[in-house]
């Protein structure tokens, strides 16, 4: 079988069926495992988060939006040259990935038209049924039946620990600084699993922009900064520009130094590393209950000791690794 992964989420649910080497075309963002960087690349996005500022991010997207042109360059010759199997793409965030939209009209008119496979999860629940969805889809039921038992079996070990818990301290997540994007679909689902209070944005609630002013009055205890498509540099790169708006240093979180950059890879791909990102949560929200489920280079932490001698304009941005 020859499959067509156009998500990053989707490739590396593939390979950890173990049907890597069915792969014959990804997208530019489809890195990882590193073994998907050697796939023939098929979609390419016209949006590089990583050396754009979020203005620039802005300003392209408003462009692209007011024109109604895609996002994604797709290789429609490649696609009716190779005829693969499967076509894995979404239909969930016009920015995030080529969306179906364009892969269908891609494949019209083939003699031998792909299984265009659209995925668009918003919950826990929803992702683990999408890797099913691949499974039965790609001859792996079995494997994505395997997988699923054992990503169920981690969230029930985060949720047994927090059972009896007296207090679910008031959290909050932000996938999008300038303009503020909260983090939406299954992340809240995430922030409640880990035992956290978030009661703004339901479960599968859509990734939307919201107000400065929303996220002062919730006054959370926690903030989380998981920039969609960037890694803590760039995250590191966009926090002066939140911590400039009016009412910064009266958030609990801040005051108190609970203010996390975290590594997106574990929250804006809905994969099996979500629950590496549901476990580091955990460890965030509750320390005193979780331990040693932070990698190194993952988390980065709010100094709230050296925020007080930042130089001017700088207050509140000073981070260091954790843990230390």
């Amino acid at each position: 079988m020859k499959i067509c992964s156009l998500l990053p989420s989707g490739t590396e649910i593939l390979f950890a069926l173990g049907l890597g080497e069915q792969i014959v075309g990804v997208s530019d963002l489809c890195v990882y495992p590193p073994e998907a960087r050697s796939k023939h690349v098929v979609s390419r996005s016209k949006i590089d988060a990583e050396v754009l500022t979020s203005d620039q991010v802005e300003e392209l997207v408003q462009r692209l939006l007011s024109t109604g042109e895609s996002p994604y360059e797709l290789d429609n010759d490649w696609l009716r040259d190779n005829s693969p199997d499967v076509v894995l793409t979404q239909d969930l965030c016009f920015f995030c990935e080529v969306d179906a939209g364009q892969v269908h009209e891609a494949v019209e008119g083939m003699v031998d038209p792909p299984k265009v496979l659209v995925l668009q999860p918003k919950t826990v629940s929803q992702v683990f049924e999408s890797i099913v969805q691949i499974g039965d889809a790609c001859g792996a039921a079995a494997q994505a039946k395997v997988l699923v038992k054992g990503l169920n079996e981690r969230v029930e070990a985060v949720t047994r620990l927090l059972e009896g818990t007296e207090h679910s301290p008031r959290v909050f997540s932000l996938e999008g600084i300038n303009p503020i994007v909260i983090g939406g679909h299954w992340i809240p689902d995430l922030l409640r699993l880990a035992g956290g209070r978030q009661e703004m944005f339901p479960p599968g609630s859509p990734a939307v922009r919201a107000k400065w002013e929303e996220i002062c009055e919730w006054a959370p205890e926690k903030l989380f900064i998981d920039l969609c498509s960037s890694d803590l540099a760039r995250n590191q790169r966009e926090i002066p520009w939140l911590a400039n708006q009016p009412g910064w240093e009266d958030i609990p979180a801040v005051r108190t130094g609970e203010v996390y950059l975290l590594d997106h890879v574990y929250f804006s791909m809905p994969g099996p590393r979500i629950i590496d990102g549901l476990e580091i949560l955990a460890q965030l929200t509750h320390p005193q209950l979780f331990s040693e489920n932070i990698m190194p280079n993952t988390v980065l932490k709010l100094d709230a000791d050296a925020a007080r001698v930042c130089p001017p304009g700088g207050i509140g941005v000073c981070f260091r690794p954790f843990p230390a």
